[in-house]
C-alpha cells in the first residue's frame, strides 16, 4: 500500500489498519488492565473494558466500561461486538501465605478467579474471536511459576494452570486465534500495594531485579498490547517474561 507524502514511502498495510480493531479487556478498572485499555484506545482501537465493583468515571475516546462478574455461571457478554479481535484477561490476586496455613478452599477460590474466570470469558466470546480470523488472546502468569518463591504456592498453582491452558488453546485454536501469556515480576499496582507499602519494601524489591527497579503497569501493558496486535502475528503459545531480568539473570 502506498500512502501520499514526501517521497511516497511504502508502508505495509498492516500498520495502516492495525488501529481499527475491537478489544475486550476483562478487569480494566485498575492496574495493568486499566493501563492496557488506555494504551489500546490511544492507538485508535475500540476497547471494551470491564469492572466488578468500582466503575470508571472518566471518559476516554474509544474506551467504554461495562460491569461483569466472571464468577457468574454464565457471565453477560452482551456488550461485546459480533467481531472481536482480541481478549486480555487481567483479574488476579496475590495472596502470599505459608503453605501450611492455606486451606484447600482458598486454593479453590483463587483457581476460580484466575483460571475458571478466564475459561468462562474465552468460551463466551470464542465465536466472536473466530469471526476476526486473526484474533489474539493474552493471559497473565507470574515469574513465580517457573522460579519457586517462598509463600507463592497459591498464586503459582493458579498461574501454572493458566500457562498450561494457554499453551493447549494456542495449539487448538491455531491458526485463526493466537494465545500467549505475559509473566511479570512484582509490579507497582493496587493489587501489589501491600507488598510495596513502604520505602524500604520498594527499595528491597527493586534491588532483587537486575534492572534495579520495580515494574510499572506500562511495562507489562506494552507487552500485552504487542501480543494483541498484528505486529506479533507469528507468535503463539509463548510465555513472555517481563520481569526486570529476575527470571534469567543473577546479580
Amino acid at each position: 500500500m502506498l500512502l501520499p507524502g514526501p517521497g511516497l514511502k511504502q508502508i505495509p498495510a498492516l500498520f495502516v489498519t492495525m488501529g481499527m480493531k475491537n478489544y475486550l479487556i476483562v478487569g480494566a478498572s485498575s492496574g495493568i488492565g486499566r493501563q492496557l485499555a488506555l494504551t489500546l484506545a490511544s492507538r485508535g482501537s475500540r476497547v471494551y473494558g470491564t469492572y466488578l465493583t468500582h466503575p470508571v468515571e472518566e471518559e476516554t475516546e474509544g474506551l467504554s466500561h461495562h460491569r461483569l462478574n466472571v464468577l457468574d455461571d454464565e457471565p453477560d457478554f452482551g456488550f461485546v461486538p459480533e467481531t472481536l479481535d482480541g481478549l486480555a484477561y487481567c483479574p488476579g490476586s496475590i495472596r502470599l501465605k505459608p503453605f501450611h496455613r492455606i486451606k484447600p478452599e482458598e486454593f479453590a477460590k483463587d483457581y476460580e478467579l484466575q483460571v475458571l474466570g478466564a475459561i468462562r470469558s474465552i468460551q463466551q466470546v470464542l465465536p466472536r474471536l473466530k469471526k476476526s480470523g486473526q484474533a489474539s488472546v493474552v493471559l497473565f502468569s507470574t515469574v513465580a511459576v517457573q522460579h519457586g518463591f517462598n509463600f507463592h504456592s497459591m498464586v503459582s498453582a493458579s498461574k501454572g494452570a493458566l500457562e498450561g491452558l494457554g499453551r493447549a488453546l494456542a495449539a487448538e485454536l491455531a491458526p485463526g486465534i493466537r494465545v500467549n501469556l505475559v509473566a511479570p515480576s512484582l509490579t507497582d499496582t493496587p493489587l501489589a500495594s501491600g507488598l510495596l507499602n513502604s520505602d524500604s519494601k520498594r527499595e528491597a524489591n527493586a534491588k532483587r531485579h537486575p534492572l534495579q527497579r520495580t515494574g510499572e503497569p506500562a511495562d507489562i501493558a506494552n507487552m500485552a498490547a504487542f501480543l494483541l496486535s498484528d505486529e506479533s502475528a507469528w507468535i503463539t503459545g509463548q510465555v513472555m517474561g517481563v520481569d526486570g531480568g529476575i527470571s534469567t539473570l543473577k546479580l
